[in-house]
């Protein structure tokens, strides 16, 4: 059994590149996309961590402007 949703990690720098990537949403896989793809990503070596525990340990965006700012000093 699969879930119904795959959940990309998409760039959003861009109004353009956030229109293209809400269109993902309506992107529906057959059994044998979703098994083809599944497939592939077996054979592929994943970097770095990701658990939330470790996502947990980034903090937030101003924690680690901070902590840059001291490492400046």
């Amino acid at each position: 059994m699969h879930s119904a949703h795959v959940v990309p990690i998409p760039g959003m720098r861009t109004d353009a590149r956030i229109l293209e990537n809400l269109g993902a949403a309506e992107v529906m896989l057959t059994d044998a996309e979703y098994a083809a793809m599944n497939e592939a990503l077996a054979h592929i070596t994943i970097h770095g961590n990701r658990t939330d525990e470790d996502i947990a340990k980034l903090g937030t965006i101003e924690g680690n402007q901070q902590k840059v700012a001291k490492a400046e000093r």
